[in-house]
């Protein structure tokens, strides 16, 4: 038998946060396997930059400066996916910030990191299903983390956020797979990325003792799970280093 998959080529996708770690390498593997790729961040240094990473794989890939954390960005984000792609089969919700407990960080960090990492993956995901009822069908993919059960000292509003996507990604599948609608959760043990504590060097060290991922293991992740077969829902995946010494 064999084994029916579904292709990416000329699929239509939104990648939140896609201008470092998870994201970058995400935008790069969907560029290569010939998707439509939109993606945003909150820096154009940075954004330029992955833009140019996936550009060496198709040039239908498209990128702009916006901010999930509020209405006006994600506005101006859907308008962009109307734009550049005529409307949306995929949704990766990728964009997060990191933030230690609300006791010890300024009102606004730990409040915009909430905003960012929870509320602006409902937002996203309200936008990209009214795009899907027009279509027909569509694919969300929340990236949460093992943080949601790790509950590690020093990262309680990054972990109540995480919680909070697991919940709502479990939840969700279930209020919309009847519409031909599929939702993931990915949830990622310890990758390198930007936003980890330790340095570059660090990281690769930690890597290289199998510690810690690379960003384009869990790319390769998300792209397992969107190329199944139409009847198969890869409904939660969670991918750790051999050595994850938390959670």
């Amino acid at each position: 038998m064999t084994v029916e998959l579904t292709s990416l080529h000329g699929k239509r996708i939104l990648v939140t946060g896609g201008t470092t770690g998870i994201g970058r390498a995400t935008v790069a593997q969907l560029a290569e396997a010939g998707a439509r790729v939109l993606t945003f961040g909150r820096h154009e240094p940075e954004l330029q930059d992955s833009l140019e990473n996936a550009r060496q794989y198709s040039d239908t890939v498209y990128g702009l400066v916006a901010d999930v954390s509020s209405t006006d960005g994600i506005a101006k984000v859907f308008t962009e996916v109307d734009a550049q792609l005529g409307g949306l089969d995929i949704l990766i919700a990728n964009a997060g910030l990191s933030v230690e407990g609300a006791q010890d960080t300024p009102d606004s960090e730990w409040r915009n990191a909430v905003e960012t990492n929870f509320l602006g993956y409902i937002a996203s995901a309200r936008e990209a299903i009214q795009r899907f009822r027009t279509s027909g069908d569509g694919h969300i993919v929340f990236v949460g983390s093992i943080s949601a059960e790790a509950q590690s000292p020093g990262t309680s509003v990054y972990a109540a956020t995480k919680a909070g996507v697991e919940t709502y990604a479990k939840t969700l599948r279930k209020e919309v797979m009847e519409e031909n609608i599929k939702v993931t959760l990915v949830e990622p043990g310890s990758v390198g990325a930007d936003m980890q504590e330790k340095s570059p060097e660090e990281q690769r060290a930690a890597i290289e003792k199998h510690e810690m991922l690379y960003a384009e293991e869990l790319a390769d992740t998300i792209l397992f799970a969107l190329t199944r077969s139409p009847r198969t829902n890869v409904s939660v995946v969670r991918v750790e280093p051999r050595l994850q010494k938390k959670g």
